[in-house]
């Protein structure tokens, strides 16, 4: 029986011998998860989570390619998703991308377009708000090979997108559905936001997410968890990416080389020094050197991309003040100009005393309904890092369970949509109706 079929019967209290035995495990990597009843009236919202319809909106959304670059596929998920989240009571509207250059290989800046950013606002003269974010996007593009879904076996289905995220976006969704249930809910307020650039760093939703966040009693985003056992991610380092465009001066090679002024060397100087410039506290990867001429020219221009990950903002700071010490020593030395475009992205994302005590909610919110939250730091990025930088205090890994991510073994544990959504539904539920923070 495929767990369309059984779902329904997952999501529904009591589960007893007669219910499917792949219910009563996650087979992959995955410890058990047995719901426990909850006293009052949330255990009746709890068990109200619609697995069926959560797995049937996963498979349509899924089945869109949305790769960033898509914007085609881009608007037809953000249409499919604006008529889902329309059973929120609040104002859905599809916000214009904020303008973003990128250098091209010969130098030049060019703009990039985006998708519009989904936003849904509910009850925004609330005295207490949260945020919850997600992201559209995957990295695959529409010519990618990886387009169709595949189960696995009867818990566990191979997609693009499953894991990351548009089960965690069906997981956000039916939690707050499940919440507009109760009366203590409609005291507070909140704002979902579903970008269409996460995967390529949030450049042009990053002033959204900067606005939205300001303000917010918490932050919940829906990443999928750091692990197929439910692991969250933790403390963040930060990323940046820059490109240093390197102009020279051509020459012929075998007439009058030394009247020329080589970018492609000081593209390469410049990679070898940044590389030295690592220690242990910030990461730095030259990628990637573009641009040159035929053998017989030198070469008047080049392109250097690099990425740094930093652990901490000092370790950011530090890293700028040597990068321009170089470049002055190298602009000097070869007789290159040199641009830089790019920078820090997504902030470092420290867990401070607030933070901790979210993540505590979430582990005593999980030991509730039988779920054993654990977390761990990581050197991956998110919107959780931009969300950390405005103070507000984040979880940024509550969506579904699962593994693979960008990869055409992607893959998503299906029991993890009600698992997961459960999970939201307590946590936000105990952030409404207590001073937990």
């Amino acid at each position: 029986m495929r767990l369309c079929d059984m779902a329904a019967a997952f999501a529904t209290p009591g589960r007893g011998p007669n219910a499917p035995s792949g219910l009563d495990r996650c087979r992959l990597h995955a410890k058990r998860f047995d719901m426990k009843p909850i006293e009052g009236p949330l255990n009746r919202v709890a068990q109200s989570v619609d697995g069926a319809q959560m797995l049937a909106q996963v498979e349509r959304w899924a089945g869109i390619n949305s790769g960033t670059g898509n914007l085609d596929g881009l608007r037809e998920v953000a249409g499919e998703l604006s008529d889902a989240f329309a059973a929120l009571p609040g104002e859905i509207t599809l916000e214009e991308p904020a303008p973003v250059t990128q250098v091209n290989a010969g130098g030049q800046e060019v703009e990039v377009e985006y998708g519009k950013h989904l936003v849904c606002s509910v009850r925004p003269e609330a005295e207490r708000r949260f945020i919850l974010t997600g992201h559209m996007d995957t990295v695959f593009p529409a010519n990618h090979p990886f387009q169709s879904l595949t189960w696995l076996d009867d818990e566990v289905l191979n997609g693009p997108g499953t894991a990351d995220m548009k089960g965690g976006i069906a997981v956000m969704l039916h939690a707050l559905k499940a919440l507009e249930g109760l009366s203590a809910w409609e005291k507070v307020g909140y704002d979902v936001m579903i970008n269409a650039d996460e995967e390529t760093g949030s450049l042009s939703s990053a002033p959204l997410i900067e606005r939205l966040a300001k303000g917010k009693y918490a932050a919940l985003t829906y990443e999928p968890a750091a692990t197929p056992e439910g692991t969250l991610a933790h403390a963040r380092g930060g990323s940046g990416n820059y490109s240093l465009t390197v102009k020279g001066k051509s020459a012929h090679a075998g007439r009058n080389p030394r009247e020329g002024r080589n970018a492609i060397v000081a593209a390469a100087t410049l990679a070898v020094r940044l590389k030295e410039l690592q220690r242990d506290d910030i990461s730095v990867n030259p990628a990637r050197i573009e641009g040159g001429a035929a053998n017989n020219v030198v070469p008047d221009h080049a392109v250097l991309r690099f990425n740094i990950r930093p652990k901490e903002p000092a370790a950011a700071d530090w890293f700028a003040s040597e990068m321009n010490a170089l470049l002055g020593e190298v602009r000097q030395a070869h007789e290159v100009d040199i641009h830089v475009h790019g920078g820090i992205t997504r902030p470092p994302k420290p867990v401070d005393r607030r933070a901790q005590k979210l993540f505590d909610i979430v582990r005593e919110c999980g030991a509730q309904l039988g779920q054993d939250i654990d977390w761990q730091s990581t050197g991956g990025v998110c919107d959780g890092n931009n969300i950390a930088a405005t103070g507000v205090p984040v979880v940024d890994t509550m969506g579904v369970r699962g593994g693979k991510i960008h990869s055409p073994d992607e893959f998503m544990i299906a029991p993890s949509l009600v698992e997961r959504a459960q999970l939201s539904t307590l946590v936000l539920h105990r952030l409404a109706t207590g001073d937990a923070l």
